[in-house]
């Protein structure tokens, strides 16, 4: 049986499957936006162009988060892809939203009338499609993560450190719900004759890439000014700490994630044993390599509590 491949290749082809898509769907809605001068078509074009730019950001956020640590930074460069997922964000926001929504408003006032259904019915259900199968591989990424980790998919995809993922799926079941809107908003203008229907079209379209827009970068916001893990991961790195054969009990423990799937880990423990002064710092920096030693774990800082302390609990 074939391995899987690791979950940071798996990132890179979502991300690639996603830009491809969006590429070639960027392209097809600006022509039909043109010739038919479809306001929803124009919010499409505009939230498709947005996506494209975005994975273009995730690919960065990808390759530059994966880099070793070095003397400026110790704990890695994991949390670039933070900033380049942040950039990503700002960008839906505003190239996305922004757009589709002002165009949304100025064709309220100044109707256009479009003749040519059949192009835009075309190709919003060809970008429905590629879209999909897109959506289909960020969904698959998500559940044999979601699996691993014990949670819901959407529950995992609220609380991963890969904003990647997060991104990716977000930004895709956004852009599905975009074609059904858009396609709404054309149909309505058909069967009714009034324009403006297609003009609340592309302003729904925008208030939902403004909203997938706030959602992305208040997650990416925490993750940047330092996102602690979750409460059963910080049990079981505390289990594991009290499993330790040199560990007799531990008075503090804090984790908080340096990047995507690292944490730095920070604990004052009590150990076993009275022994000197430079035996005990051993003993301390041994504890820390084997926490170390952990695939989650970028660094781990163990000191010795404080006599009094009183030991936590699972």
């Amino acid at each position: 049986m074939t391995a899987a491949p690791p979950a940071e290749d798996q990132s890179l082809l979502t991300v690639l499957i996603a830009l491809g898509a969006n590429a070639l769907i960027a392209v097809a809605k600006s022509i039909v936006a043109f010739v038919t001068g479809s306001a929803s078509m124009v919010a499409e074009a505009a939230h498709s162009w947005a996506d494209t730019g975005n994975e273009i950001f995730l690919l960065v956020a990808e390759r530059t988060s994966d880099r070793e640590p070095d003397e400026k930074h110790p704990f890695g460069y994991g949390r670039e892809a933070y900033v380049w997922s942040m950039f990503a964000a700002f960008g839906l926001f505003t190239a996305g939203a922004v757009v589709a929504i002002w165009h949304g408003v100025q064709s309220w006032s100044h109707p256009e009338t479009t003749a040519n259904y059949g192009w835009a019915y075309g190709v919003l259900a060809l970008s429905f499609a590629l879209e999909g199968i897109s959506f289909l591989q960020a969904r698959r990424q998500t559940q044999e993560a979601a699996r691993k980790s014990g949670l819901h998919p959407l529950r995992y995809l609220a609380l991963t450190s890969n904003p990647t993922l997060r991104a990716v799926f977000a930004e895709d079941a956004a852009a599905l719900v975009g074609v059904l809107l858009a396609a709404a908003g054309i149909g309505l203008h058909q069967l009714t004759g009034d324009a403006r229907w297609d003009s609340v079209g592309s302003i729904l379209v925008g208030l939902l890439l403004g909203v997938i827009a706030v959602y992305l970068i208040d997650r990416n916001r925490d993750f940047l000014v330092g996102q602690a893990v979750s409460p059963p991961v910080r049990r079981r790195a505390l289990m594991a700490l009290l499993e330790d054969r040199d560990v007799e009990k531990v008075t503090f423990l804090h984790l908080e994630f340096v990047g995507p799937g690292k944490v730095l880990l920070l604990a004052a423990t009590d150990i076993t044993g009275d022994q000197p002064e430079t035996l005990v710092a051993e003993r301390l920096r041994a504890i820390a390599e084997r926490v170390e030693a952990h695939e989650l774990v970028e660094k781990a800082f163990i000191t010795l509590s404080t006599p009094g302390d009183e030991g936590l609990r699972p």
